[in-house]
């Protein structure tokens, strides 16, 4: 097993801190079929396999919340990132994930004190004035503290919590190998591919960690919205920012979950749904850079209808040719263009098996049942949850990367609708996919791609002699080969050599009856219960082997289901 990796000391106390919360919930049995138990024991810790009653007796869904929780910042944040996987999960186990809130303790303001003069190279009172001990916000990685600059100006300090990063790193590394031992273990969870959820969620805990990076994402959403005074970024102040602090502009204004002072305030509540709509569809499907996690406590409403946007911790990316992909989609959705729909699913399948008769028959009826509907009857998120029903029942999994575009979409059009009961996400997002979709077509794109196309050609052609001559080389060196891989060719010998067992114990069957039965007909000889003894022992040989071969066959059949 690979958890004897887990010998190295540094991730010995961690283990038994999960695999003991794994346990107290009923997950035992998954402890002992990832080897954790062994790898605990050969450490010299003594495990107590006894479960409480009250946590056995929950649904799976909470029970696996619950655990995460107790596991601590990197499986609620893994959790967190598992409620935007409705491709993967079905309703209410997305319902408990998103229970899993990012709200802790915050750590006593004199313990992060050093952490923060070491990191401004200063004493805090010669840069900061009015600096509150309490916090406005703590989660998991990192608080937050208001302040004032020297000049007045009123900012907010975000510090990492002291010691975070090694407890993280080694939650991280036990991900990994979970994941691939789940793989290997388990066939049947491989189409949720956990090596790749979690190689994603590596990638994006790491770039959380990294205040400075948060700092980067920030400038680069403002500078996309230069031209849009209604969209507001807090201003990053890089003198006193870096990995573990950053600080920022101080948001004023009414946090987007307090809609009665949104009235109070005289702001236009259809007004700021639509820009904060507009705003996020801009990031998606025009930047291909965007807020992956624009929920309310991330968003402030400001004098004059504006919306500030805060905590660019994660962001998620598309690529052009992932963006194309997402606005056929959206595009055949709303249009009803079942064909369209089932393309970019295919696409995003890659190599899976996949039933595309069965598949686009249903993925017709399921657009059919928008006919004649107006876009202002469309409910995007119930139309969202039935896309990745239909996906979950063919086995296929929306790409990692645009886990966090599907969250985004939903909690846009809950925000929208907590506004505006009249919002509509469709009618709002259908002006953008007709400009993606005619920014495909413009001159400069078309040359673009045009040029892009002639300089791959030419590198192709003028690496044709090299290529050439090396082949040429090898053939003369006799290290030519030709290698062909046959999807599951064991697998296939294996039936091969079990048919021809089978088909040799039924000639030995046949054999035995017709052998005894000739025998029974010859006189003379040791008898049973008046009967010839060796024709006897001929028709037992041949029913055992015939309930041999029939077991062969029925267990041959089950294995086949699987």
């Amino acid at each position: 097993m690979l958890w004897e990796a887990l010998s190295a000391a540094r991730d010995l106390g961690r283990l038994h801190d999960i695999a003991s919360i794994l346990i107290r919930y009923g997950f035992g049995d998954m402890v002992r079929r990832l080897g954790m138990a062994g790898a605990l024991e050969r450490a010299g810790k003594v495990l107590h396999w006894k479960q409480a009653t009250e946590l056995a007796q929950l649904e799976p869904p909470a029970r696996v919340r619950r655990a995460l929780e107790e596991m601590g910042p990197t499986f609620i944040k893994l959790g967190q990132i598992l409620a935007t996987r409705m491709d993967l999960f079905p309703p209410e186990w997305i319902e408990e994930f998103e229970k899993l809130q990012n709200r802790v303790p915050p750590v006593p303001f004199e313990e992060i004190r050093q952490q923060l003069e070491a990191d401004l190279g200063g004493v805090l009172e010669e840069i900061f004035t009015d600096l509150n001990p309490e916090p406005l916000a703590a989660a998991s990685i990192a608080q937050v503290h208001r302040t004032r600059l020297k000049d007045g100006t009123e900012v907010v300090v975000k510090v990492r919590r002291p010691g975070i990063r090694p407890t993280i790193e080694s939650d991280l590394r036990l991900l990994q190998r979970m994941a691939k031992i789940t793989e290997t273990e388990a066939p049947d969870l491989r189409r949720f591919r956990p090596q790749e959820v979690v190689r994603q969620f590596t990638l994006s805990l790491r770039r959380e960690l990294d205040l400075a990076a948060e700092c980067r994402n920030a400038e680069r959403v403002a500078a996309s919205f230069e031209e849009h005074p209604e969209i507001v970024v807090p201003k990053v102040y890089w003198e006193w920012s870096g990995e573990r602090l950053n600080v920022q502009e101080f948001m004023d204004g009414i946090p987007g979950q307090d809609l009665e002072a949104v009235g109070e305030a005289g702001l236009d509540r259809k007004t700021l749904a639509r820009r904060g709509a507009q705003a996020v569809l801009k990031m998606i499907l025009e930047d291909g850079f965007f807020h992956a996690d624009p929920h309310p406590g991330n968003v402030f409403y400001l004098p004059g209808d504006r919306i500030a946007f805060i905590d660019f911790g994660m962001v998620g990316r598309l690529s052009e040719e992932r963006r194309n992909q997402v606005v056929d989609l959206l595009q055949g959705l709303v249009e009803q263009n079942a064909g369209r729909v089932v393309e970019v699913l295919l696409d995003w399948a890659g190599d899976v098996r996949v039933d595309t008769q069965t598949l686009a028959i249903e993925i017709d009826a399921f657009v059919d049942q928008y006919h004649g509907v107006s876009l202002k009857q469309i409910n995007l998120p119930a139309m969202i949850a039935e896309l990745t029903a239909l996906l979950r029942d063919h086995e296929l999994a929306l790409p990692p990367d645009l886990a966090l575009l599907t969250k985004a979409f939903i909690t846009l059009e809950g925000m929208g609708r907590q506004l505006d009961p009249d919002f509509d996400m469709v009618a709002e997002a259908a002006p953008f996919l007709h400009r993606a979709v005619l920014a495909r077509f413009t001159p400069d794109a078309l040359a673009r791609r045009g040029w892009q196309g002639f300089a791959g050609t030419v590198g192709l052609l003028t690496g044709l002699p090299k290529d050439l001559r090396q082949l040429l080389r090898a053939i003369r060196r006799g290290a030519f080969r030709i290698n062909v891989d046959v999807d599951r060719l064991d697998r296939f010998a294996d039936r091969v050599d079990q048919s021809f067992s089978r088909l040799a114990m039924s000639t030995v069957i046949a054999a035995l009856i017709v052998g005894s039965s000739i025998v029974m007909t010859v006189q003379g000889g040791p008898t049973l219960l008046g009967l010839p003894f060796f024709g006897l022992l001929g028709f037992g040989g041949a029913v055992v082997g015939g309930v041999w071969l029939l077991f062969s066959i029925l267990r041959s059949g089950k294995q086949g289901k699987r």
